[in-house]
């Protein structure tokens, strides 16, 4: 009987603690070499699809961000693009992307899966990081799944040695299972403390504040990469020209029609997309309109065509027209 007494009080006491504890509020950005799990990582905390994945490099090109609402702090995660050594004018683009995002955000999480030892790669953005003094630094060991405990420990030394050589020191360092849910919760209860205080940035139900367009293009894109990641991994870019609800339709059975177009380099690459007979646009269509009616909540009509802008990649005229 005594035990039962006593918890009402304890969730009395936690709930004023609640209460007068501020709120806080502000922008965390994974960063990490290629395939070091930011995105999964961005959809485990978010709870929903919104980042793209793909263990390709450069396939997050635009700042997508997801949102966790809990009842003592609002974290807006902003997913930049990988940090590289870059070869072309996007390449460029997107280190300044990175660097800018870099300086704004409240707290930067690193990620280093724990089935890779520390490469160049790492010491490379690590370093990078070294000159961005104030923001503080969570060093995250993603896909703890993947290794035995003796892996990891030596794995949260590593990463904690280089961060001293380099002069600074990581205000965290957090093993994480994305795809086990293993202490995603736990990081968000370590990133919230530094984040300023602060009212909620977005209301309750938003996600993500990407412009739908933007995601629904980023959903045709991982899927027209899927099948054809080797022969064309950055060839591709999509816009979608519109998004209209169909007229004359009952308001209890809406349509959604959505006209996109695909954008390769090179004439060649047109049979590689649409595939022997179209099959693989059309499987790039059935796949990529389930997850937009899942983004959107309400059933779509995909109208694809492919398109070729020439070198895109190279062309400032031709990035700022693919919205980059």
């Amino acid at each position: 009987m005594g035990a039962m007494s006593a918890r009402p009080n304890t969730e009395a006491a936690a709930r004023q603690a609640e209460n007068t504890a501020p709120h806080r509020a502000g922008f965390a950005c994974f960063v990490g070499r290629p395939n070091a799990g930011k995105s999964t990582l961005t959809n485990a905390l978010v709870g929903s699809k919104v980042a793209i994945t793909s263990n390709r490099p450069q396939t997050t090109r635009h700042t997508v961000r997801g949102i966790v609402h809990r009842s003592d702090a609002q974290l807006i995660l902003v997913d930049t693009p990988g940090l590289h050594k870059p070869r072309t004018l996007l390449g460029e683009r997107l280190n300044d992307v990175v660097r800018t995002t870099w300086a704004e955000v409240d707290v930067i999480g690193f990620c280093l899966p724990a089935d890779q030892k520390l490469g160049p790669g790492d010491t490379f953005i690590i370093k990078e990081l070294a000159g961005i003094r104030k923001t503080p630094k969570i060093a995250i060991i993603t896909k703890t799944d993947l290794v035995d405990s003796k892996t990891l420990a030596e794995q949260l030394l590593a990463v904690s040695r280089l961060g001293e050589e380099l002069g600074f020191e990581w205000a965290e360092i957090v093993p994480v299972s994305a795809v086990q849910d293993h202490q995603v919760g736990l990081l968000a209860d370590l990133i919230a403390p530094l984040l300023p205080e602060s009212p909620p940035l977005y209301p309750e139900g938003d996600l993500t504040d990407e412009p739908e367009l933007v995601m629904v293009a980023e959903l045709i894109r991982e899927a027209a990469l899927e099948g054809v990641r080797d022969e064309l991994p950055h060839s591709i870019a999509v816009v979608v020209e519109e998004m209209l609800p169909r007229e004359d339709r009952p308001a209890d059975k809406p349509l959604l029609d959505i006209h996109a177009n695909v954008y390769i380099e090179r004439p060649s690459q047109k049979g590689i997309i649409i595939g022997p007979k179209g099959k693989r646009l059309k499987d790039v269509g059935t796949k990529s309109r389930k997850h937009i009616e899942a983004l959107l909540g309400t059933p779509v009509f995909l109208d694809l065509h492919v398109k070729v802008a020439k070198d895109w990649q190279r062309d400032p005229k031709q990035l700022r027209k693919l919205g980059f």
